[in-house]
């Protein structure tokens, strides 16, 4: 009995073994289990330098500017009445003789303009040329009383030591004699008050005529034949004529960060909305101290002085570009590549060089949001600001650090003892993205 319960017992185990050994997978399927993790680190191994995007270092000059908004401003006179009256006429346009003067009318110094109707200040000029020889004639009078006068004078001079005349009749005749010397002084000064007076009346005559002041191109009339002007410092104008000058300015408006690189003198360049493609060229002539606000903006006028080409019209916009910094033979790099990499150089490795998770991804920040080189150092000779590069060596890629100096705003001097001509730079934006 125990010898068959034995046998029983023998063969169950044989079964349970033979049942888990049937349920073990094949030594074949282990092997996708054991190469997975191997491809899968093969995914996050860094890629070869020669597919990444890169920049030169290149040798040569920089200009920074500073760049501003202006306005062309022509050097204008206005010219006004010096008396009331109704414009009369307008004297023909030189260049078409058969019309008036009107706006783009070329004139001359001295040249007619216009005239005011002269009727009025041509009678003040009669009424004082009239004054002035009635003047004339009553002063003839006193001086033909004041000899008269003087012979009674001397003839009571000559009886009064005979005591032929009485002491009264002597001083009477002295008091007539000083009289009459009087009247003659007061007649010669009414001669010349109405001469003034004559003066007067044929200047205000001649403001009649209204002359240009100077040279130059009529661009505004103001007024019509017909019409009253009057004179007074509130009144308009009859015409704004813009004088023809070598030079005309440019009124800038230069933000208050920028101000202080700018000095009298600096050279500029500028271009026109009008004629974007002609550039022109100016000297800085003043900086205003006296600013405008605009909310927040402080903004200063800076006046630029340059040569009149003719294609210039007033109120122009003009795009100007200050010049504030020349560097010569130094080593360039495009701005692409200095975007800000993170600041610890196995960081900037392990970015540059991995292929972030998505949760990783969406932390990173895209590279439109990096910022560029510092405002600060943009035109700035002394200071220098530090910044990490990825750079290659050979099929590797290595870290450097270099320091940045003037900027254009496309190129950035920079420098350092591990930095030279023809280095390759990877492209900042591309590491920042995902290092492909």
């Amino acid at each position: 009995m125990k010898t068959v319960l034995t046998c029983f017992m023998a063969v169950g185990l044989g079964v349970v073994a033979l049942a888990c050994y049937s349920r073990r997978p094949p030594a074949a399927a282990l092997a996708p289990a054991v190469a997975q993790p191997i491809a899968q680190t093969a995914t996050h191994s860094p890629p070869k330098a020669a597919a990444l995007p890169t920049a030169k270092v290149e040798r040569g000059n920089l200009i920074c500017t500073v760049p501003a908004k202006g306005t062309v401003k022509l050097e204008e006179v206005e010219v006004g009445a010096q008396i009331t009256g109704m414009i009369h006429d307008f004297a023909p346009d030189p260049d078409n003789p058969d019309k008036p003067l009107d706006c783009g009318s070329r004139v001359r110094t001295g040249m007619v303009l216009a005239h005011i109707d002269p009727t009025i200040y041509q009678a003040q000029v009669d009424f004082a040329e009239a004054a002035l020889l009635a003047a004339k004639a009553n002063l003839d009078q006193l001086k033909a009383h004041c000899l008269q006068t003087e012979q009674e004078w001397k003839r009571a001079k000559g009886l009064l030591p005979l005591r032929a005349i009485a002491d009264t009749d002597y001083d009477l005749a002295v008091s007539n004699f000083r009289t009459a010397e009087a009247n003659v002084v007061a007649g010669e000064a009414a001669i010349r008050e109405n001469e003034a007076s004559l003066r007067i009346a044929k200047t205000n005559l001649d403001y009649t005529i209204i002359k240009s002041p100077s040279d130059g191109v009529i661009i505004d009339r103001r007024v019509s034949v017909g019409q009253t002007v009057v004179a007074s410092f509130n009144a308009p104008g009859l015409f704004l004529i813009a004088k023809e000058s070598q030079q005309v300015q440019v009124w800038a408006s230069v933000d208050e960060a920028d101000i202080g690189y700018i000095r009298p003198g600096a050279p500029v360049r500028f271009t026109l909305n009008a004629c974007a493609d002609e550039s022109f060229e100016g000297k800085v002539m003043q900086v205003r101290l006296s600013p405008t606000k605009q909310g927040d903006a402080v903004k200063y006028t800076v006046v630029v002085a340059a040569d009149n080409f003719g294609s210039m019209l007033p109120d122009m916009t003009a795009n100007l570009q200050f010049e504030v910094e020349r560097r010569f033979n130094v080593l360039l790099l495009p701005n692409d590549a200095l975007k800000r990499l993170p600041s610890s150089p196995t960081d900037a490795h392990a970015t540059a060089l991995s292929d972030a998770s998505p949760s990783a991804a969406k932390k990173a920040p895209s590279p439109a949001k990096m910022p560029g080189p510092p405002k600060m150092a943009k035109f700035s000779k002394e200071r220098k600001v530090n910044r990490h590069l990825l750079v290659k060596d050979g099929g590797l890629v290595r870290h450097i650090e270099v320091q940045l100096g003037a900027s254009n705003g496309s190129m950035t001097e920079v420098t350092g003892k591990n930095v030279h001509e023809g280095m390759e730079v990877i492209l900042a934006a591309v590491c920042l993205n995902d290092g492909r």
